[in-house]
């Protein structure tokens, strides 16, 4: 039951219909559907229960990857930063001499096939719309790493293995990916909100109980900002899991792009820059408090529902709003701008802001578990052969 009421959200979400989820799920107190929402939840709730029962009795089976497997995941629905999360670790792992893969599920996409390859770490197959947008982002900023999409990541992750001698792979959005075996398991929660409202699918964002979070090798406070509300996040889950090593990043602003001119600047270009903007993510307030810190003026904010299908009108009507309000530039997301690539106008002024995901401290500390796992790893595999 909890498998099928998350796979109805995730659908209508990643398809556009139903209420805009993630007001829903931030928004305190009591509404003329929480009732329904309510029971919902708590068959949400016994459903989750029975399938980690099923897993732990072994009604279900788990099945293991020739090669280190670490998840980056989350506890809630989104929000978190999972996808520069993970062209983080990728890119430290290829560094590291590792033959790196990223194993998606690929909400959202429309691809047919068991197992999907959207990039061999050359080349990109696809488009946004058969991927899903975060697989064609990771495959976008990964050259040298092959990306694969299939619902049962253990086929993609043997696929990978057999064609790229994959050694390593990071399994994006894989905390309740119960069927994979992991070595390694990382969960992201946004440090302003960590928790939402705090109950369980449909209402709330949680999709399995916050005492769960047990089950993580270590957590990370993303979008962290020294003081309140962020540091309340810290001091409860530093209370409540004192054990589980805790690390904090942000999403830091790396260049603005400007397709259309084949411009590429620094942030700082925004500073003092009439903005309309607009973004289609689970919290696109955040986007919004980018800009500001970057000094940008921005005087028109449009806020889509998470993973938005844009269509060609659309994006005239905020040209032509950009017009009436006298903004400079439009700039959204680079996860939005994955969606309206393919037929944005050939429109000088419109582009979008790309981001990195920064450890703020420890990051040795953290690198060095992943390090020593994956060496425990091979030395677990080298001794049973």
């Amino acid at each position: 039951m909890g498998s099928v009421i998350l796979g109805v959200f995730l659908f209508g979400r990643n398809h556009g219909f139903g209420p805009d989820w993630s007001r829903v799920h931030w928004k305190r107190g009591i509404g003329p559907w929480t009732g329904l929402l309510a029971a919902f939840s708590v068959l949400y709730g016994l459903g989750l229960k029975l399938r980690f029962l099923a897993y732990r009795h072994r009604f279900f089976k788990r099945k293991s990857l020739p090669g280190f497997v670490v998840s980056v995941g989350n506890l809630t629905t989104g929000g978190t930063g999972k996808t520069p999360a993970t062209v983080m670790l990728a890119k430290w792992a290829l560094n590291q001499g590792y033959r790196v893969a990223v194993l998606s599920r690929g909400y959202g996409g429309r691809y047919k096939n068991k197992v999907f390859e959207v990039s061999d770490g050359e080349n990109i197959r696809g488009d946004p719309t058969e991927t899903g947008d975060e697989p064609y982002l990771l495959a976008k900023n990964l050259p040298g790493v092959p990306v694969v999409l299939s619902k049962k990541r253990y086929l993609g992750g043997l696929f990978a293995r057999e064609k790229f001698g994959t050694d390593f792979f990071v399994l994006d959005d894989g905390f309740q990916h119960l069927e994979l075996e992991r070595d390694l398991d990382l969960v992201l929660m946004d440090a302003a909100d960590p928790f939402g409202n705090g109950h369980l699918l449909p209402w709330g964002p949680l999709r399995e109980p916050l005492d769960n979070l047990a089950r993580a090798d270590a957590a990370i406070l993303t979008r962290f900002d020294n003081g309140s509300p962020g540091e309340a996040g810290l001091n409860f889950l530093r209370s409540s899991f004192s054990e589980m090593p805790l690390f904090c990043a942000d999403h830091l602003p790396k260049k603005v792009v400007l397709p259309c001119l084949n411009e590429i600047h620094g942030p700082e270009f925004l500073k003092g820059k009439r903005v309309l903007a607009f973004g289609g993510i689970a919290r696109p307030d955040a986007f919004r408090r980018t800009l500001t810190k970057l000094r940008a003026h921005v005087v028109c904010f449009k806020e889509f529902r998470d993973h938005y299908r844009y269509t060609r009108d659309e994006i005239q009507v905020l040209i032509r709003k950009k017009e009436e309000c006298g903004a400079e530039y439009i700039l959204t997301t680079e996860k939005d701008w994955m969606r309206i690539a393919s037929f944005v106008p050939n429109y000088p002024e419109i582009g979008y802001l790309c981001i990195e995901f920064d450890l703020l401290s420890g990051q040795d500390e953290f690198f060095g578990i992943i390090k020593n796992a994956s060496i425990g790893k091979a030395t677990r595999l080298t001794d049973h052969i």
